[in-house]
């Protein structure tokens, strides 16, 4: 009876071992001209060339493409601290590539994983075949999937233009970011259309994890990633889960491609052999359009003169300027359209090194001199007279300080201003403070970070008192913060400056402009300006490099989804006596505690909801410099401060402003304030 009993359980034990050895773990397609194991549906197709195509120039389409056997995305190891962990661990990575008719896409694509093949439900156009209008944000939807999108849909997207980002059971990314890899110790800006490029995705499960790297087509993975992820998707998953792609459509002709991808469950992917991956094909009809431009000038002389002609005409006009007679007065001030034009080769798109809300911000190389220059195309306002917007933008050219970025001149040309900086090539401060997680972050030590703050405090003093007028910049954030080579700030983008006569204590506009988070309660109720309002956007500031927080966060519980106020968050933390408790975790032990309790009390009392109670800016230089000690005396104004709800929501409808991505300019008339459309900005 034993050695029967022996023989079961050894026969038992054989199917167990078969069973786990035949279970999937990993696979890699280099190329799929051999397309096994599979699942396509909707429009997706493989090409003869090898290529996995998931979209083709059919419109308002979606496509999929998963791998036909389901993994298990549960288990119940144990971490190295003993605790019982859910969730596996993966590693994918692949090689995409987009290619439109036009210089705008339509729509991107996203890596998937979700509990069924085809994602059942799902539509087109700007839900890039992953959810409805109806299922988008339900729990029940169990789907992780990160977004290579080259579009900006109002509705879901908080970056205009290209973006990544990491979505769970909804298009309203947790984390998102502008394409970027980290290389030489910078990051560089990348373009998800046209080329081919490499993404690895890896999630930790142990350390609940999840990175998004990025890297050009055959370049090495960066060290730095892109997005990074911390939480638990034993939440997410379910037991057995599809990995896949998905893609769709909309009005423009967009081809979206696979062209390699490699997958494994715990365990880091087999990497790609990209010599063998295939090209990229060019959209069908832009060389047969060049071949009929071609073909079709068998023509008359006569009528090739007049092309001739018109050619010179319409060259002649591209780099016409507008230029009248008081505006001469300016002198060197005015560059011409031409040497921006040149310098910026055209205002090409690989040229953009940031997106605002009145247009592009370009890198350039003045053709004459060679100095790197940024240049910024400013929509201007015909509400505010030209002649008097010009002179003050002229009069800002004027501003010397070494904490200020320098605007050296300016081009007028058909309705639009272009404005020149000083180029400041380590760019803006919220890369290094959110654009790229935490590791980023991390690069900024407190003490880099104090000087940051107290070079843009310097400024501030010298906008408001030290020069022969009065600058309110109105639109201070880490965005509009530049780094030099050195990291000192620069406090850059006068877009929105005004200028008045020292003694006047504010100045009246029809317009709320400036970006939610840090727009005063003032600012928004009655349109006053004033030095206070930038007081209040500075502590603001103060707050976010301190704390590594954005102003306004969206933020899921169980209870559902809500957004938290910075302001708010470090004033009830001062409430309870934790006040250090707020700085950046990424400080680790390395801070000095006086400063960082300084600068946290100081960003709340210059935050305050009643101007009165708010220091000048030359009073928050002496509190930084220890010139003067702020005394516990001091801080019982914040007693009286109320929280940002209260500020906002006496009647106002101003509160609604602030739901929107803390990152976006706002501009819009006080009469009709939910009218105004923020988009993002920065350099």
């Amino acid at each position: 009876m034993f050695v029967m009993k022996l023989v079961v359980l050894l026969f038992l034990l054989l199917i167990v071992i078969s069973f786990v050895a035949s279970e999937d773990t990993g696979f890699i397609y280099n190329g799929f001209k051999d397309a096994a194991n599979l699942s396509l549906d909707g429009i997706a197709d493989i090409t003869p060339g090898g290529l996995l195509r998931l979209t083709n120039d059919t419109k308002y389409q979606k496509g999929h493409a998963f791998y036909f056997h389901p993994f298990q995305f549960k288990n119940n190891s144990f971490s190295s601290d003993g605790n019982t962990t859910n969730s596996v661990s993966f590693s994918t990575t692949f090689v995409f590539g987009i290619v439109s008719e036009t210089d705008l896409s339509g729509q991107g694509l996203a890596f998937v994983i979700a509990p069924q093949r085809g994602l059942p439900g799902s539509q087109a156009n700007q839900f890039l075949g992953l959810f409805n209008d109806t299922d988008n944000g339900n729990p029940k939807n169990h789907v992780l999937a990160v977004e290579l999108d080259t579009i900006y849909n109002v509705e879901y997207d908080f970056i205009q233009g290209n973006h990544v980002g990491i979505d769970i059971n909804d298009l309203k990314s947790v984390n998102s970011t502008s394409p970027s890899y980290f290389t030489n110790g910078r990051y560089k800006d990348l373009s998800l259309s046209g080329s081919r490029i490499q993404v690895w995705v890896e999630y930790d499960g142990v350390q609940k994890q999840l990175n998004v790297t990025l890297a050009p087509f055959k370049a090495s993975k960066p060290d730095v990633p892109l997005l990074s992820l911390s939480q638990d998707l034993s939440t997410i998953f379910l037991d057995s889960m599809y990995v896949g792609f998905s893609a769709s459509t909309q009005t423009a002709l967009t081809f979206h491609y696979v062209l390699g991808w490699s997958f494994r469950i715990n365990g880091k992917a087999q990497a790609l052999d990209l010599s063998s991956l295939p090209e990229l094909p060019n959209l069908p009809g832009k060389k047969s359009k060049m071949l009929t431009i071609v073909l079709s000038i068998i023509v008359p002389i006569f009528a090739l003169a007049m092309i001739i002609g018109i050619f010179f005409i319409l060259r002649k006009r591209k780099f016409a300027e507008l230029v009248e007679d008081w505006e001469l007065i300016y002198g060197t001030h005015r560059f011409s359209y031409k040497d921006l034009y040149k310098a910026t080769k055209g205002f090409g798109e690989k040229e953009v090194i940031g997106r605002g809300a009145f247009g592009n911000v370009y890198r350039g190389v003045l053709p004459t001199s060679e100095d790197e220059v940024a240049i910024k195309k400013v929509s201007h306002d015909s509400t505010q007279g030209i002649q008097q917007f010009i002179a003050e933008i002229v009069s800002i050219g004027k501003l010397r300080h070494r904490n200020l970025v320098q605007l050296f001149g300016y081009c007028r040309r058909k309705g639009e201003l272009l404005l020149v900086y000083d180029f400041m090539r380590n760019r803006s401060l919220d890369k290094f403070l959110f654009g790229h997680s935490n590791s980023s972050s991390s690069m900024l030590n407190w003490s880099q970070r104090i000087q940051i703050i107290k070079g843009v405090a310097s400024g501030l003093v010298y906008l408001h008192e030290e020069w022969e007028k009065v600058v309110i910049h109105r639109d201070i954030k880490a965005s509009n913060v530049l780094l030099d080579n050195e990291m000192n700030a620069r406090l850059g983008d006068f877009g929105l400056a005004m200028l008045f006569d020292h003694g006047t204590n504010d100045a009246p506009t029809s317009k709320v402009v400036g970006t939610p988070g840090y727009l005063a309660p003032e600012m928004t109720r009655i349109g006053m300006a004033s030095t206070s309002t930038d007081v209040y956007a500075f502590g603001v500031f103060l707050l976010e490099v301190a704390c590594g927080k954005r102003p306004v966060e969206l933020k899921t519980s169980a209870s559902g989804e809500g957004y938290v106020y910075l302001v708010d968050w470090v004033l009830s933390c001062w409430r309870k006596g934790e006040i250090l408790q707020t700085g950046d975790p990424n400080f680790g032990g390395e801070y000095v505690v006086e400063e960082l309790e300084l600068v946290l009390k100081l960003g709340l009392l210059c935050a305050h909801t009643d101007p009165d109670f708010r220091p000048t800016m030359r009073q928050v230089v002496q509190y930084l410099n220890g010139d003067v000690a702020l005394l516990q005396s001091d801080l019982w104004a914040l007693e009286t401060s109320d929280t940002i709800n209260q500020a906002f929501t006496r009647g106002e409808r101003l509160g609604d402003l602030y739901p929107y991505c803390a990152s976006s300019t706002l501009t819009g008339s006080l009469s009709t304030p939910n009218q105004s459309v923020p988009s993002g900005t920065g350099r």
